[in-house]
């Protein structure tokens, strides 16, 4: 680096904050302005959370700060789903090979630990209460609120970073501007937070190293384990219709459909009716836009130019990785032409953005629908097996995306093309033994060396 830059991130959550650390190890001097109080000193966001689900990407982003280990401290590992249907009964679905888990950890946690991490730089300074009202792109000139007292100021950074989320007011300055395309959807599901409480003795009241699933057709609860023994519990439920928000009314209203749809988990969480009515109903959104940079001084992170919904539990993986790229970018990045380095990086992550986007809402139909499934089951124990047999050649779509750092590009489609691969087999299939029948393994072969010509 030849300059070192002021550097402001709107936003001082985890994309925020493990970018000021890693900008910070460059040299440049960084102040994350964020709108809500310091978290470590006061609740924000009570009642509207979905835990964390750490993978691979993420993990190679805090280990390349020398966070992990903190990090570690606050996760809990989640070998697999574990699901649970209307009578109770329970199925175990590994989520990789033996020993890979993904790791559950709450967003609040995680953001204290970078906090804390970050904090004694010299090079990084964290200003609470401030809210962005305007952003001035032709100057990187940017107006804040301090909520406490009112008062407003403008900060002038030599480098504007928005990581400010999904309603992201940097990314609102970048709309404004010519040539520039926003899409967002909403899906017609919202989520409301629950909790199962940890027992008496402070340990988990079911399987621990599991993210539990309660898979119903047209709507699903899931279940992440806390380091303290509970489990952040999230409903995913449309907003209208016969079995929604709005048809419920009241406790009795709940209690009688948590009681004819989630009978086991009605024991576990007594807290069920208060935390009910007492919590928000969150919203689900995708988000798509393009450019990410403007004219080299400005530049969109995250949630801020890629939010997903989380039925991938990639959205805070994604935007670590954004940093590991933009990181190695800079660690050749000879000279001062900050607007072709940011001009690489969008044009670099935009396909994997878009990717993952459409991933992400393919694994909710997955998982509220198939899971439970036993044809779906059956084709899920196939596949590991293919992977067993040809592991040069096979890596299931959800490995690609959980278990490396392949993109997420290459991934969605590799995974198309393995999908057909799977209803040919599936055709010649009713239970496992059937996989090693001559003429299943005969298609396989073949298809695997079609699959190989295509990659080529």
């Amino acid at each position: 680096m030849t300059e070192r830059k002021n550097i402001a991130i709107m936003g001082a959550g985890l994309v925020g904050s493990l970018l000021s650390l890693y900008l910070a190890k460059r040299g440049h001097k960084v102040d994350l302005y964020e709108r809500r109080p310091d978290l470590r000193k006061t609740v924000v966001d009570g009642g509207r959370s979905i835990n964390l689900a750490l993978s691979d990407r993420g993990w190679r982003a805090l280990r390349g700060i020398g966070v992990e280990e903190e990090v570690r401290k606050v996760a809990v590992p989640m070998q697999g789903r574990m699901m649970h249907d209307e009578q109770g009964q329970l199925t175990f679905q590994p989520y990789g090979k033996e020993g890979q888990a993904i790791y559950s950890v709450s967003r609040s946690g995680l953001n204290a630990t970078l906090m804390n991490f970050a904090e004694p730089n010299p090079n990084v300074t964290y200003h609470f209460s401030k809210q962005a009202l305007d952003v001035d792109l032709r100057t990187n000139e940017v107006l804040l609120r301090d909520i406490t007292s009112g008062q407003t100021e403008t900060v002038q950074p030599d480098l504007l970073f928005g990581a400010d989320g999904a309603y992201s007011v940097v990314r609102g300055a970048m709309q404004k501007t010519e040539r520039f395309n926003y899409q967002q959807s909403y899906l017609e599901y919202g989520y409301k937070e629950l909790t199962i409480p940890a027992t008496a003795d402070g340990g988990w009241a079911i399987e621990k190293n599991a993210l539990h699933i309660w898979p119903r057709g047209n709507y699903m609860m899931i279940a992440l384990p806390n380091i303290d023994g509970s489990f952040t519990c999230t409903l995913f439920f449309p907003y209208e219709g016969e079995r929604s928000f709005a048809s419920i009314q009241n406790e009795a209203d709940l209690l009688a459909f948590f009681n004819n749809v989630f009978p086991d988990a009605v024991p576990l969480m007594p807290e069920l009716a208060q935390e009910y009515f007492a919590h928000p109903i969150g919203s689900l959104v995708t988000i798509k836009c393009f450019p990410w940079s403007y004219e080299g001084r400005a530049l969109l992170i995250g949630d801020a130019c890629h939010a997903v919904v989380p039925f991938y539990g990639q959205g805070m993986n994604a935007g670590f990785e954004d940093i590991t790229i933009l990181d190695q970018m800079l660690e050749t990045f000879e000279g001062e032409d900050w607007e072709e380095l940011f001009h690489r990086f969008e044009r670099t992550r935009k396909p994997n953005a878009d990717a993952i986007a459409d991933l992400a809402v393919m694994n909710f139909i997955e998982m509220r629908d198939k899971v439970a499934d036993p044809r779906f089951l059956l084709r899920k124990k196939i596949e590991a097996r293919i992977s067993e047999q040809y592991p040069g050649k096979w890596l299931t779509l959800y490995s690609m995306v959980t278990f490396t750092d392949l993109p997420y590009s290459y991934a969605l489609e590799t995974g198309k093309v393995q999908d057909k691969i799977m209803k040919q087999v599936m055709r010649h299939i009713k239970n496992v033994d059937d996989f090693q029948k001559p003429e299943v393994q005969a298609l396989l072969e073949k298809q695997l060396l079609k699959k190989d010509k295509l990659r080529r």
